[in-house]
């Protein structure tokens, strides 16, 4: 099978298209012929090792454990292991492989089955390939971390990339009243997908203005803690899932400290891949409540051309791979 590799750390530049041995699934795992994968900052975080303490946390010390990445798949199951109960052959799925080693990007993969969860009808393989990370770290910093209720009023800052154009969505889903914070080129498209309240950060600085939040979910945030909290209600909360390392530094370090000493709240919030939430996506999905945004798509064999656009920071929405030839490749 075709896959891209990466031998050694680097730029997108050291990615490679490979014939590469087909895998062969377990008894406890599915193989699936990847139709779509998309691409996630974990992707090019990965592929340069950065931050160093990456090398530490077991991806490797001197050169990549994991030589083909892409944990956000959907594709049609080729063959069952003997102890699989939830799929059969023909099934089309989607789901992510970031705690069984990646390998996205690449024509199969061979995973548990509890990677994975039944495709949408209603969705394609690249809109369903959009969806595993991006919607989850969304869903997990609003609902476990962040606790939204129904009637709040929640901020999402950094709207228009792909966990915030799912945050968005999701906010709604649960009723509350959504403001997305992006620039001027994305308003229009966050006020399509849901936003109650749309702030041009180019324009207006939301920590400024007098405005005050329950909630407000920092997807690519770039302002100070304190700058955060100014804009929270007495018991608000804030809740981090990116921005720069100087952000969540802050937060690890004062984030417990405020949280502690006053009513209101600071957290970082992380990636928990797992079924359930899957599940639970899958039926906003089917509700027609949460409808993946795609900014681009790229062909298998320009893998490094998509993960140099996502890596500059200006995609809208996600960025899919389309692995499947026979599929549109247009952007």
């Amino acid at each position: 099978m075709k896959a891209i590799v990466s031998t050694t750390y680097g730029s997108p530049d050291v990615l490679q298209l490979k014939e590469v041995e087909k895998p062969a699934p377990s008894d406890n795992e599915v193989l699936v012929k990847v139709h779509a994968a998309s691409v996630n900052a974990g992707d090019w975080h990965l592929l340069r090792a950065k931050p160093f303490l990456m090398r530490l946390m077991g991806y490797g010390l001197l050169k990549p454990k994991y030589r083909i990445l892409g944990s956000d798949i959907a594709g049609r199951i080729e063959v069952v292991g003997r102890n699989v109960k939830q799929f059969q052959a023909g099934d089309e799925v989607f789901g992510n492989t970031v705690k069984y080693g990646f390998g996205g990007f690449a024509e199969y993969v061979s995973v548990p089955e509890d990677a994975l969860v039944l495709k949408p009808t209603t969705l394609s393989f690249e809109e369903a390939a959009a969806v595993p990370q991006a919607a989850l770290v969304a869903l997990q910093g609003l609902r476990d971390k962040g606790q939204i209720k129904l009637g709040q009023k929640i901020l999402v800052d950094g709207a228009s990339g792909g966990v915030g154009t799912f945050a968005v969505q999701i906010a709604k889903s649960f009723g509350a009243e959504v403001t997305a914070v992006c620039s001027t080129r994305n308003v229009d498209m966050a006020r399509s997908i849901g936003a109650d309240h749309v702030i041009d950060y180019t324009q207006e600085d939301f920590t400024q203005n007098g405005q005050r939040y329950d909630l407000i979910l920092a997807v690519n945030g770039y302002h100070s803690i304190f700058d955060y909290k100014r804009a929270l209600r007495p018991k608000g909360m804030y809740v981090m899932t990116g921005g720069s390392g100087a952000l969540l530094f802050q937060v690890m370090l004062l984030g417990p400290w405020i949280s502690r000493t006053g009513s209101q709240k600071m957290r970082n919030s992380g990636h928990k891949p797992n079924q359930k939430d899957l599940v639970f996506m899958k039926e906003l999905l089917e509700a027609g409540k949460v409808v993946p945004v795609i900014d681009r798509r790229y062909p298998l064999n320009e893998t490094a051309e998509a993960i140099r656009y996502l890596e500059a920071g200006h995609a809208r929405g996600k960025v899919v791979i389309t692995v499947d030839q026979n599929n549109n490749t247009s952007r």
